[in-house]
This record gives structure tokens, C-alpha cells and sequence, in this order.
């Protein structure tokens, strides 16, 4: 595609982790703990089963999840048990919504609404945001009601995306952004369009961010965000391994000389401006 970046003249496939970008803003001489971005990564891509079964154990992830199991077994409605704040934390957290847990009312609405109307808040939502409706098609409370959850393999999935989450943000803590990083690299070979990135938090983050595209892009209308993407990037890129290394190890420097921290998610603020009066 025309415009595109060709990010192998960064990165090189014969470069060393001390080569091209991290090279440049680590030196050659780079610790040999995992101290830079790319060293965080990988060493997070190698114990990633085992620090998720530890964080599993942790005795307020333990809590949590023990919290959010009694109170699906208590729990006669959907709308009881997502009035139960620790159910729903950890139900929107296992979903990759926990950015969402600040708007309780919101996204009871949302869960509760039917996705087969088109009307539907979740449907909305989704417009600006594509969590939304496969999250709550998932648990289809408003026709299904609690019985999806009352599936051991369900609660056990759910414990288990818990733990996984937890132990994703607390990476950010040391190496900002690492945990989009990880989420990127999973996703990336799947996008086929601009408006994929647009309407996935993560991905926004990551690309937007590793193509020096401001975050003011987002005040502008659609067109114009699709074009500051497609001019900078060729998504038939994305399927190649070597370019989505090297795209993730450009968003983790650039988290790193800016410092800043984000979870990768819009806020409630940011939904709202994007979706231009659609949640009503």
C-alpha cells in the first residue's frame, strides 16, 4: 500500500535485541535482566502459563474469584448478580472490559440488553467499542438467563481469564504498556480492516501509538482516522510475524520514552464523544 511504513529498515531480521530500536535507546551494552521492553516481553511470552497459575493462588485474586462463585450460586437473576459489585468486576475483568467497572450502571445495561434488537445498548455500544456485543452474546442473560453460568467449564473459564487479566496489568506496573503488547501480538494476523483497529481499544493503542499518530486523532471524525492509519500501514503486514515483532518493540519504546501508562481502553468520556449521541 502507498504510504505505508516499511519497518524492516528499523528492525532488521538479522538484528540482535541490541540492534535498531532498542539498540538505539538502550546501547549495546544493555543489561542482561529483562530491563527493556523487548527483554520484558519475552520474558513475560515464556513464563506466561506458569505466572498466571501463580497469580491464581494470589490470596486476593483467590478472594475475589471465591466472591464472584458465591454470588452466582446465590444470585436468582442476572440483574441481581450484576448489582453485586465483586461479580461484576470480576465478570467484566474476565471479559477485558475492567476499564468499565467505573460505569456499573452502564454495563448492566448493556449485559442485560438484548442483542437480537438492534436497538440494544450492547449494539451501541459496539459501534464504537467491539467488545461489547460478542461480551454480552456470550452470557445472552436477557434470553438466556443465568444458565450459561451455571456450566462448571463456564465459572472454571471465567477464573481462569481472572487470573490472566490480573496478572496482564501487573506488568504495566513495571514496563508500561506490556500487557496491549501481548494482546496485540495475539490479535494481529485477524485484523482486516482500519475499522477493527478504530474499534478495538487495544489495537488502537498499540498501532496508533507505534505510528506516532497523536491521540488528539481520535477527536476527529471517522474518515479521518481511517486515513491516518491507512497511509502509515499495510494491514496484509500484520500477518507476518516479523513486522508485528517489530511493530510491538516500536510501541514499547514509545510507552517508554513517553511514560506513559494506559490500559489500551476508552473511557466512558471517550466512548461517549465517539458514539456522537448513540447511548441514550
Amino acid at each position: 500500500m502507498s504510504g505505508s511504513i516499511d519497518y524492516t529498515v528499523l528492525f532488521p531480521a538479522s538484528a540482535t535485541p541490541a540492534d535498531g530500536l532498542v539498540g538505539a535507546l538502550y546501547g549495546s551494552a544493555a543489561p542482561a535482566a529483562a530491563s527493556s521492553p523487548l527483554q520484558a516481553l519475552r520474558a513475560a511470552e515464556t513464563n506466561e502459563s506458569r505466572d498466571i497459575a501463580v497469580t491464581a493462588k494470589q490470596p486476593q485474586v483467590a478472594r475475589e474469584v471465591a466472591a464472584f462463585r458465591a454470588a452466582v450460586a446465590k444470585a436468582k437473576t442476572p440483574a441481581e448478580l450484576l448489582r453485586n459489585p465483586a461479580a461484576l468486576k470480576v465478570l467484566l475483568t474476565a471479559g477485558g472490559l475492567s476499564d468499565q467497572i467505573a460505569y456499573p450502571a452502564l454495563a448492566q445495561r448493556a449485559l442485560l440488553s438484548n442483542t437480537k434488537d438492534k436497538a440494544a445498548l450492547a449494539n451501541k455500544l459496539n459501534v464504537v467499542d467491539s467488545r461489547w456485543q460478542p461480551f454480552v452474546q456470550t452470557y445472552d442473560f436477557a434470553n438466556k438467563g443465568l444458565s450459561v453460568l451455571t456450566k462448571p467449564q463456564v465459572l472454571s473459564s471465567i477464573a481462569n481469564a481472572y487470573a490472566e487479566v490480573s496478572w496482564r496489568q501487573s506488568l504495566d506496573a513495571t514496563t508500561p504498556g506490556l500487557s496491549n503488547a501481548l494482546s496485540f501480538r495475539a490479535q494481529a494476523a485477524g485484523v482486516t480492516s482500519v475499522d477493527q483497529i478504530l474499534g478495538n481499544p487495544i489495537l488502537r493503542d498499540v498501532i496508533t501509538t507505534a505510528l506516532n499518530i497523536p491521540k488528539q486523532i481520535a477527536f476527529q471524525g471517522i474518515p479521518t482516522q481511517e486515513r491516518a492509519i491507512s497511509t502509515r500501514l499495510d494491514l496484509a503486514k500484520l500477518k507476518d510475524k516479523h513486522f508485528v515483532d517489530t511493530l510491538t518493540q516500536n510501541y514499547l519504546l514509545n510507552k517508554a520514552n513517553d511514560g506513559t501508562q494506559t490500559t489500551g481502553q476508552a473511557s466512558i468520556e471517550q466512548l461517549a464523544s465517539r458514539a456522537a449521541g448513540l447511548v441514550v
